[in-house]
C-alpha cells in the first residue's frame, strides 16, 4: 500500500521539482547582476517548489479524489450486477484504471444490449408461434361446431365424425398447454426432479412395446443393443420416460419406410451414455443449432401433418439439463439422426 502511494506521488514530485528548477534558472539568467543572485535563485527554487506542491496538491484533491470516488462507484456497480466480470489489469494510475473500468463497462453493456435484442427477437417468434399453433386447432373446432349447428348435428353421417375431430383438436390444445406448463416449471425450478434408482432397460422395453404399433405402420424396427442386461441409473423415471418417448416418436415420424430405430447404451465412467439412432431423413446442419427451441420446426408443413405440439425437443432439453447433463444431436441428411445424453449410474 505504501509503495502504491509513493508510486502515485512520484510523478507529482518530478513535475514540482522541474517547475521549481525552471523558475530558478530563469531568475538567474535574466537577473545575473543582482546582489547575491545564487542565494536569491535558491530562495526562488524553494518558494517555487512549495508553490508547485500546493498547486498540485490542490489539483489532486479537487480532481483525483473525484476520479477515485467515480472509480469506486463503477467498481461497486459491477460487483452488484449479475454479470461476472473478469479481473482487469489495474495500475497505480487512477485515470488509467477509470478508463479501463469504463471501457469494460461499455463492452458489458454492448453484450447485454445484444443479448436483449436476441431475446426480443426470440420473444416475438415465440409469441407468433404460440398464436399460430393454437390458431389451427381453434379454427378446426370452430368449423366443426358451426357445421353441426347449421344442421350437421341431425345428420348421423357426420355428427359423430365431426365431434371426434373436434375432440382431437381439443386434445392437441390440452397437450400444448401441458407442455408449455412443463417447460415453464422446468425453467423456473418449480418442477423438481425426483431421482430414484431404476433399471432403464425395463423402462425401454415398456416404451418400445407401447410404440410398436405405430412403428409397424411404417415398417420401422425398434431395437435395443443391451436387451438382456440390467442397467441401473439414478434419475427421475417419469421425466426420463418423457425424454425417451419423445425421441422414439420423432424417429418413427421422420423415419424411412422399412427403417430402424436403435437404442444403444455405453459405459461412460460414472455415467451411462444413451443413444437413440435412426436411419431416417436426417436434418440439415443449418437447423441443428435451433433444433431444441420451442415450436421450431425443420419442415413446418410436414411437421404439422405429423401432429405434435412442436415442444417435444424443448422439453427433452430442459429435462436432461435438470439432471445436470446435456443432450447432443448428430445428423446427416438422407442418412439419419442420433440423439445422445448421459445419466448417472445407479
Amino acid at each position: 500500500m505504501v509503495m502504491k502511494k509513493h508510486s502515485r506521488n512520484f510523478p507529482l514530485i518530478i513535475i514540482a521539482t522541474a517547475f521549481a528548477v525552471l523558475i530558478s534558472v530563469l531568475s538567474f539568467v535574466y537577473h545575473p547582476f543582482m546582489e547575491n543572485p545564487l542565494a536569491r535563485s535558491i530562495g526562488i527554487f524553494f518558494i517555487s517548489m512549495l508553490s508547485s506542491f500546493l498547486m498540485i496538491l490542490f489539483i489532486k484533491i479537487l480532481v483525483f479524489k473525484k476520479i477515485f470516488n467515480l472509480l469506486n462507484t463503477v467498481q461497486k456497480f459491477k460487483e452488484q450486477s449479475d454479470v461476472s466480470s473478469p479481473k482487469l489489469p489495474y495500475s497505480s494510475n487512477e485515470i488509467h484504471n477509470l478508463s479501463i473500468e469504463i471501457l469494460a463497462w461499455i463492452e458489458e453493456r454492448k453484450s447485454e444490449i445484444d443479448r436483449l435484442k436476441k431475446l426480443e427477437v426470440y420473444r416475438k417468434e415465440y409469441l407468433g408461434n404460440i398464436s399460430h399453433e393454437l390458431k389451427t386447432p381453434v379454427f378446426n373446432i370452430q368449423g366443426y361446431v358451426l357445421t353441426l349447428l347449421d344442421g350437421g348435428l341431425e345428420d348421423p353421417s357426420i355428427n359423430r365424425n365431426y365431434l371426434m375431430r373436434a375432440e382431437k383438436s381439443v386434445d392437441r390444445m390440452i397437450a400444448m398447454i401441458d407442455d408449455l406448463e412443463a417447460i415453464s416449471q422446468l425453467e423456473t425450478g418449480e418442477l423438481q426432479i425426483e431421482p430414484e434408482i431404476f433399471d432403464i432397460i425395463i423402462l425401454l422395453k415398456e416404451l418400445l412395446e407401447a410404440q410398436e404399433m405405430q412403428a409397424k405402420e411404417k415398417g420401422i424396427a425398434l431395437t435395443i443393443n443391451e436387451v438382456n442386461k440390467t442397467l441401473f441409473v439414478f434419475a427421475d423415471r417419469f421425466r426420463i420416460r418423457q425424454v425417451i418417448v419423445n425421441l422414439i416418436v420423432n424417429s418413427i415420424k421422420y423415419g424411412k419406410e422399412g427403417g430402424e430405430t436403435k437404442i444403444r447404451f455405453y459405459d461412460a465412467g460414472a455415467n451411462i451414455s444413451i443413444e437413440v439412432a435412426d436411419n431416417g431423413i436426417g436434418i440439415a446442419k443449418v437447423h441443428l443449432p435451433r433444433l431444441f427451441e420451442r415450436f421450431y420446426r425443420v419442415n413446418k408443413s410436414r411437421s404439422r401433418e405429423q401432429g405434435g405440439t412442436g415442444l417435444g425437443l424443448a422439453i427433452v432439453k430442459h429435462i436432461i439439463e435438470a439432471h445436470n447433463q446435456k443432450i447432443k444431436v448428430m445428423s446427416t441428411e438422407g442418412v439419419g439422426t442420433v440423439f445422445s445424453f448421459n445419466l448417472k449410474k445407479g
